[in-house]
Formats: C-alpha cells, sequence, structure tokens
C-alpha cells in the first residue's frame, strides 16, 4: 500500500535549521516547515529580532528555537548547538544572504567580497558542518538553497546594478546541482528555489525605485507574497520531494519567461 499524500508531507520529528529566519523569506518558510511539524531553529545576527520571530511561529503552535550567529564564524560551533539542544538536523535551507547595488565599472571590492562570502562561502561550509555532523551520520539530509531569479539572467539596464549578487546566486545555483550530484548516493538531496522579487527589507529600495515596472513585466502581474514560498519549501524538505534533487523552483510570476 502506497504512503498518504498527508503523510508524505508530514515533517513530524524531524529538525530544520533555517539562515535568515528572522524575518522575510526565511520565516515564511519557517512557518511552512513548522505548520506540518518541524521543529525549526532560526538563525540569524540579531536575538530580539529572533526572539520576536520565535514568539510569533510558537503562537501558530510551532516548536522554534532562535540562535543568534554570524554565519561568517566557524558553522561548526552553531551545528554544535542544534545538535546538543535538539539532538538531530534533517533539512538544511540556507536563506541568508546580502547584496550591494552599484555600477558594474564603480563596484567596490570590499563590497564584492562580502556579498561573495556571505551568500557562496558561508553556505557552503555550513553545508559542509551539517552534513559531517548529521546528514552522514543518520544517511539522509535535505538542502533547499534560496538562490534568486538574478542567478538566472543579468540585472535589466534601468536597475542599479548588482554584479555581485548575481554572481553569487548563479554560484549557488552551480554548488546546488555540484552538491546533488556528489551526495545523492548518499541519501542527501540538495535542491534550489530561485525567487523574483519579494517585498523585503533587502528589496525595498529597488521596488521604490522600479517596483511598478518590474510588476508590468511580470506575466501575473505582481510580486511574491507571504505564502508564494510555502508550497515549493514544504514540497522539496518532505519526503514529498523525495525523487528530486539537483533542481531549481522558479518562484518569480512568469518574470523570467518573457
Amino acid at each position: 500500500m502506497t504512503a498518504s499524500l498527508k503523510s508524505l508531507f508530514d515533517l513530524t520529528g524531524r529538525v530544520a535549521i533555517i539562515t535568515g529566519g528572522s524575518r522575510g523569506l526565511g520565516l515564511q518558510i519557517a512557518a511552512a516547515l513548522g505548520e506540518y511539524g518541524a521543529a525549526v531553529v532560526l538563525v540569524a545576527r540579531k536575538q530580539f529580532e529572533l526572539d520576536e520571530a520565535v514568539a510569533a511561529l510558537q503562537l501558530q503552535g510551532i516548536s522554534a528555537l532562535g540562535l543568534a550567529a554570524d554565519l561568517a564564524d566557524a558553522p561548526a560551533t552553531l551545528v554544535a548547538q542544534v545538535m546538543d539542544r535538539l539532538g538531530r538536523i534533517d533539512i538544511l535551507v540556507n536563506n541568508a544572504g546580502t547584496t550591494w547595488g552599484a555600477a558594474a565599472e564603480d563596484y567596490p571590492e570590499s563590497s564584492w567580497h562580502k556579498v561573495l562570502d556571505l551568500n557562496v562561502s558561508a553556505m557552503f561550509l555550513l553545508t559542509q558542518a551539517v552534513t559531517r555532523a548529521a546528514f552522514l551520520p543518520q544517511n539522509k539530509g535535505v538542502v533547499i538553497n534560496v538562490a534568486s531569479i538574478l542567478g538566472l539572467v543579468g540585472t535589466p539596464h534601468w536597475q542599479t546594478g548588482t554584479v555581485a549578487y548575481n554572481a553569487a546566486k548563479g554560484a549557488v545555483l552551480s554548488m546546488t546541482r555540484a552538491l546533488a550530484a556528489e551526495w545523492g548516493p548518499k541519501n542527501i538531496r540538495v535542491n534550489a528555489l530561485a525567487p523574483g522579487f519579494f517585498p523585503s527589507r533587502m528589496t525595498a529600495g529597488t521596488l521604490e525605485a522600479a517596483g511598478g515596472k518590474m510588476i508590468e513585466l511580470t506575466p501575473l502581474g505582481k510580486l511574491g507574497g507571504p505564502t508564494d514560498l510555502m508550497g515549493p519549501a514544504l514540497l522539496l524538505a518532505s519526503d514529498a520531494g523525495g525523487h528530486i534533487t539537483g533542481q531549481v523552483i522558479v518562484i518569480d510570476g512568469g518574470a523570467t519567461i518573457i
């Protein structure tokens, strides 16, 4: 007898780490995984923002923990904290990121390194640490990397340039495929979400300057909303997506198809 569809989406007993989980897309994903039974560990730099997010999730009946950490520091320390507190890690959502806008010919070297270090290097090193400590010993794990449509396309000429962010998110997509191929035989699935533009603190300036034109050029005629990542994230995190690895799900209202 095959498993029921509800049971395939059930995450009861599993532990999920969500970086950049105190607000925005990360909190949206945490709410989805938590609603379906996962204990969620939110990671961000500011403890007061984590405390607010954890309280909001707990009001929904979700088991949530907030751990303040700078992902530029040793990731093994963060992983050890989670293992000590919860005993396992089943899902890693790499959502934390940063950007910087400037014309390519004027792009500051320091900003280039800041964007690449957090969006690519820190993501890989945390994924490596979680895999060593949890996924390999238990012979199972799920990684969801939050990329961007800007890893698939260039920034339009009428927007401020974000060359480091584009390069970083392109690297995230390539890393997703490389890890999926290497770790597939170890029962570790690695996939990516590529959101279009969603209202957030990071995108506020861009949307203020060009949000109307973005909406006009998007077939569905809207920006991403507060539930639009929930379904795709739940699919990839759960056994319902058990035969999906190395893939990218684009959530952009059709912006990249025209």
